[in-house]
Formats: C-alpha cells, sequence, structure tokens
C-alpha cells in the first residue's frame, strides 16, 4: 500500500503486490505508470517513509526512493522508535506495520484499543491505557486461507471471497464460501472477545482490503480507516522524521 499526502490530506493511495523477488527498476516502471495516470511528479515528493516487513526488499525500496524521487527514505524501525512503547519479546520481531497502525488508530480512538487489519495475515493488536503496546495475535488471511482449500484438497475450486446469503450452502462454491466467511467471523470476534477480557473494553478499529466486507457481521468492530497504515506514517513523519 502507498499514498501521497500534501499536507495533512492524503491525496492519493494506491494498493500494489509486493514480489519478494522484484527489482528496483520493475517497481520504479510501477511507480511511473501510477504517477503519470494521476498527474503527478516524482519531483514533488519531498519525504519518503516506509513501513516494510519484507526485509530483503529493503534495499530495493532504498534504491527505489533514491532514483525515482531522489530522496533518502525513513524507514520506521520498531525498536527504536520513541513514539508507543512497546511490552513485546523481543521489539524486534514487532512488524513495523503492527506499530504504525497502532500510532494512527491513537489519534482516532481512546485506548484500551484493538487494531484488526485485514492483510495477507490477519493481525490483531492492543494497546492498553497508558498506550502501550501489548502484542496480539496473528491469525491467516482470508486469501491465504482460500488459497489453501484449492490447493491442498482436490475437488474444491478457487473461489471469490464474498458474503454469502445463507450459512447453509446449495453448492460447493456457496459451502465454501458460508465456511470461509462465517468462520473467519467465528475466528476474528473469537480473538477480539478474548482479547478484551485481557485488555478490559476496548475501542476496536478494523483496516485492510476485507475490513468493510467482515465488519458487516463482527460484532465488536466499531470503526474501519481503510488507510490507517498510511496515517500512521504520516504521523511517524510528523513527530519523527521531519
Amino acid at each position: 500500500m502507498l499514498g501521497v499526502f500534501s499536507g495533512s490530506k492524503l491525496r492519493y493511495s494506491w494498493r500494489i503486490e509486493t514480489q519478494h523477488v522484484s527489482t528496483s527498476d520493475a517497481y520504479e516502471l510501477v511507480f511511473l505508470d501510477l504517477f503519470q495516470r494521476n498527474s503527478l511528479s516524482h519531483q514533488d515528493i519531498k519525504a519518503v517513509v516506509i513501513s516494510s516487513v519484507v526485509p530483503i526488499l529493503n534495499d530495493c525500496f532504498l534504491e527505489l526512493s533514491e532514483k525515482f524521487f531522489g530522496r533518502n527514505p525513513s524507514f520506521v524501525d520498531p525498536a527504536s522508535q520513541k513514539l508507543l512503547p512497546i511490552n513485546y519479546n523481543p521489539v524486534s520481531d514487532v512488524g513495523a506495520d503492527r506499530i504504525v497502525n497502532a500510532v494512527a488508530a491513537l489519534n482516532i480512538v481512546e485506548p484500551p484499543l484493538i487494531v484488526v487489519d485485514f492483510g495477507t495475515a490477519t493481525t490483531f493488536d492492543a494497546v492498553d491505557h497508558s498506550r502501550t503496546y501489548l502484542g496480539g495475535a496473528i491469525a491467516p488471511g482470508m486469501g491465504i486461507s482460500t488459497e489453501a482449500l484449492f490447493l491442498r484438497a482436490s475437488r474444491l475450486p478457487r473461489i471469490e471471497i464474498e458474503r454469502p446469503e445463507m450459512a447453509i450452502g446449495k453448492s460447493t462454491v456457496k459451502s465454501m464460501q458460508s465456511g470461509v466467511y462465517y468462520g473467519y467471523i467465528g475466528l476474528v470476534d473469537g480473538i477480539i472477545e478474548r482479547m478484551k477480557g485481557e485488555l478490559g473494553q476496548a475501542s476496536v478499529i478494523a483496516t485492510g482490503g476485507l475490513a468493510s466486507l467482515i465488519s458487516k457481521e463482527s460484532v465488536h468492530i466499531q470503526k474501519i480507516e481503510k488507510n490507517l497504515t498510511l496515517l500512521g506514517l504520516r504521523e511517524f513523519y510528523i513527530r519523527m522524521f521531519r
């Protein structure tokens, strides 16, 4: 996910697939296309902030930023950042995106809070009343779950992730959609309920590509912010990197 801010306003945002074996040249072509189609000039970019959870691509992102934007990027490092106390062992194992999301969420809802990020993995992150990051839970994302069914069960097809009209599926596809969708609702609400039991009453904010779909049935998700990670990156820029 990437975005362009003008002051406090998020002007553009895009979701692109991260390829573990890609190169800065390949990403440069993607960025060039995005900027040209939106009449943006890469020369207008004044700063670049990155939260990377794919370490082998960090050098690629560094080179891309220097070549395309002419800027040395700032990487969010959970172990050295000063915006959010972290109670996790070891701190260096926490994904940068989880800390960025938590920092952004603290500007939207009052702690204690839980952030649910529906990405490749679904992460649940808890911040207590003292604004300390406590950790959370990591579960396979819905995309991974549906792909595993297709790959490991020979008679099951690849399906689209969508909300079925009924829990009792009348076809193989509908049955799979019911199992994945309603099963995932149970997973999400079950983990949130247990975390609330340890935190006390907490606000719950969701982000990620499937946040809107899951929130339709979740009894615990109260607010959706699809650009939570980008808002968190801007917060890091304002408070640490500017």
